[in-house]
C-alpha cells in the first residue's frame, strides 16, 4: 500500500516553474531515493509534503484520504517526520527535552520528567544508542545529533520519514549506523523518503528511484532499473561522458619549481612531523578518515591555528604561526571545508562575499578609499569565468544561491586575490554531480594556469580522478605517498593503517 500519493503536483513562483506535473508514490515498508541537481525542485517538493508550500495544481492522497496540509504541524499531525541536513536541536537542551519539545508530560500540573526519561530510555534503546536522556543535546557527536532526530520521529510514531541529505556531517563509520537505522526503519513497515547527491548511497539504499530535472519527474521505477550511468543522465539531461575533467599529467620526472615546503610540522595531539611539497601546477590530494588530523593541517598551514614545531615556506617565504593575513598576502588561499559557517556572509551580497578578500587591493588613494566600480567590475568578471548561475550580483544575496554556486562564489572570492597556493577542503560536500564536475574543472583549470593546489578530501575517487599525487594522512600522521596510477585499496589501507597480504 502507498501511503502517500502525488498526482500532478506542479507550483509556481512569479510564474515559474519550481515543480511541473509530478506524479509519484511511496509505499510502506520501502525506500524511495529521490535525486536530482539543486535547483531541480527537490526542496520544493518537500516542502509542499510538508505543508510549507500549497500546490498551485495537483493533489495528494494520505492512506487513501486525501491529504492537503496547510502547515507544517499539520505534516505532524499525519504523522509525516523529516530529517533535515540542517539538525534542529536544541543544543541547550537535554535530549529527553528535545524529544518531548512539542509537548511535555504533565503530572499534577507539573513536568513529568520521570516519564520523559523512562520513554526516552525506551527510544533510544530501540535504536541502540547508549546515552543518558539527561545528555545536553550540544554535547553529541553529528552522528548521535542525526540518530536523536530519528528518535524523535519514532516519538511522534512517524509512518513517513523524509531524510534529506541526512549523511553531509557524518564520518563513515556514522553513515553507516545511519544506513543500519534506516534499514530497520523500512522493516518496521514505514515509508522513506531518501534524498541524497551521492548517488551510489541512493543505490544501497533505495527500493525505488525518482529522478527531478528542472521540476519534473524525468524517470521513476525499481531500483533494479538504474544505475549511475542512467541517474547522471536524467538529472542533467545529457550524457556525462566522464565525472572528472581531462587534464594533462603531470610529470613528476621534470624538475619544477616547488611552491609549498611544509618540514616538520608538529602539535601535540593534532599533527605529528609533517613533511611534504607541491611543486608548480600540481594538484595533490590529501586523503585520511575522520580525525586523522586533514583538516587540523589545513588550518595550520593557513595560520588559523599554531604549531609548536615546524617550518612552512610559501614561493620561498617562511610563513610558519603567520597570521591568515599573512597567509593571504604570501599567495595562499583557503577553501574552508564548512562554506557556510566560514567561507560566506550569507546575508551578504554575492559581490560584497567575491570582493571580501581584495578590498586592499583595491583601496588605490592616499586614504584608502575603495574602488567600487572597479572592484565590482574585476568580482563580476570573475563571477562570469567560473559559469556562477545568479541574478544581479550586486543585490542577490549569497544565501540564495545553490550549494554549487556558493562554492563557485568562494573560489572568486579567492580567484581576485591572485594566489599561488589554493587549499581547498572538501570542495564539493554537499553540492550534486553537475556541479562537482564544474568545481572539479576549476580546480583543473587553476593547476593548468601554474597554480598548485593541496585538495582535501574524504571521497577517495575524485583525489584518485583529480589529482596527481596522493598523500594519506591517519592519527595524525603522514602515512605515505602515492603516485599513479592509483589503487584504491592500498590507499584505503594506509588510512587505516592496515598491512595488506603480500
Amino acid at each position: 500500500m502507498s501511503p502517500l500519493k502525488l498526482a500532478g503536483i506542479s507550483k509556481r513562483f512569479f510564474g515559474v516553474y519550481a515543480n511541473q506535473d509530478i506524479s509519484l508514490s511511496v509505499a510502506k515498508g520501502r525506500v524511495l531515493g529521490l535525486i536530482g541537481e539543486n535547483g531541480a525542485g527537490k526542496s520544493t517538493l518537500m516542502n509542499i509534503i510538508g505543508g510549507v508550500h500549497q500546490p498551485d495544481d495537483g493533489n495528494m492522497t494520505l492512506n487513501g484520504q486525501p491529504y492537503a496540509p496547510r502547515k507544517p504541524a499539520d505534516a505532524a499531525h499525519h504523522k509525516i517526520a523529516f530529517i533535515h541536513q540542517e539538525l534542529n536541536l536544541f543544543s541547550n537542551l537535554s535530549i529527553a527535552e528535545n524529544i518531548f519539545i512539542d509537548e511535555f508530560p504533565k503530572r499534577a500540573g507539573f513536568i513529568d520528567r520521570r516519564t520523559m526519561r523512562a520513554r526516552s530510555r525506551e527510544l533510544l534503546a530501540s535504536l541502540d544508542l547508549d546515552l543518558a536522556p539527561s545528555t545536553p543535546a550540544g554535547q553529541l557527536a553529528p552522528g548521535e545529533r542525526q540518530l536523536v532526530e530519528i528518535v524523535k520521529a519514532l516519538h511522534s510514531d512517524a509512518q513517513l520519514i523524509i531524510f534529506d541529505e541526512p549523511t553531509t556531517s557524518l564520518t563513515a563509520r556514522e553513515t553507516q549506523r545511519l544506513f543500519k537505522v534506516i534499514a530497520q526503519l523500512r522493516d518496521e513497515g514505514r515509508a522513506i523518503i531518501y534524498i541524497s547527491h551521492i548517488l551510489s548511497d541512493v543505490l544501497k539504499l533505495a527500493d525505488d528511484i525518482a529522478v527531478l530535472r528542472d521540476g519534473r519527474l524525468t524517470g521513476s521505477g525499481p531500483k533494479d532499473d538504474f544505475d549511475i550511468h542512467k541517474m547522471i543522465t536524467l538529472m542533467i539531461g545529457r550524457e556525462l561522458e566522464q565525472l572528472f575533467p581531462e587534464r594533462t599529467p603531470y610529470d613528476v620526472s621534470e624538475p619544477q619549481q616547488t611552491t609549498l615546503e611544509v618540514r616538520g610540522i608538529s602539535e601535540p595531539g593534532i599533527v605529528k612531523d609533517i613533511s611534504f611539497e607541491i611543486q608548480q601546477g600540481e594538484i595533490l590530494g590529501l586523503f585520511g578518515l575522520m580525525g586523522s588530523g586533514r583538516s587540523e593541517l589545513a588550518r595550520i598551514l593557513f595560520g588559523l591555528d599554531r604549531a609548536q614545531q615546524g617550518e612552512i615556506i610559501l614561493n620561498g617565504q617562511h610563513l610558519h604561526n603567520q597570521s591568515p593575513a599573512q597567509s593571504i598576502a604570501a599567495g595562499m588561499a583557503f577553501v574552508t571545508e564548512d562554506r557556510r559557517a566560514e567561507g560566506l556572509m550569507l546575508e551578504a551580497s554575492i559581490a560584497n562575499n567575491i570582493s571580501l578578500v581584495a578590498l586592499d587591493a583595491y583601496a588605490h588613494t592616499p586614504l584608502r578609499v575603495l574602488a567600487d566600480e572597479d572592484l565590482l567590475t574585476a568580482s563580476s568578471t570573475t563571477a562570469q569565468s567560473l559559469k556562477l548561475k545568479s541574478g544581479n550580483i550586486r543585490s542577490q544575496a549569497a544565501k540564495s544561491l545553490s550549494g554549487g554556486n556558493q562554492q563557485k562564489v568562494v573560489i572568486s572570492k579567492w580567484l581576485l586575490s591572485e594566489p599561488v597556493l589554493f587549499i581547498v577542503d572538501e570542495p564539493t560536500r554537499g553540492v550534486d554531480v553537475g556541479a562537482k564536475f564544474e568545481i572539479y574543472s576549476i580546480i583543473a583549470e587553476l593547476a593548468a594556469a601554474g597554480n598548485s593546489v593541496l585538495f582535501i578530501s574524504s571521497e577517495l575517487e575524485e583525489l584518485i580522478g583529480m589529482c596527481d599525487r596522493i598523500l594519506v594522512m591517519s592519527q595524525g600522521e603522514l602515512q605515505t605517498a602515492f603516485d599513479p596510477p592509483f589503487e584504491q585499496t592500498s590507499i584505503l589501507a594506509a588510512a587505516f593503517r592496515e598491512e595488506l597480504p603480500a
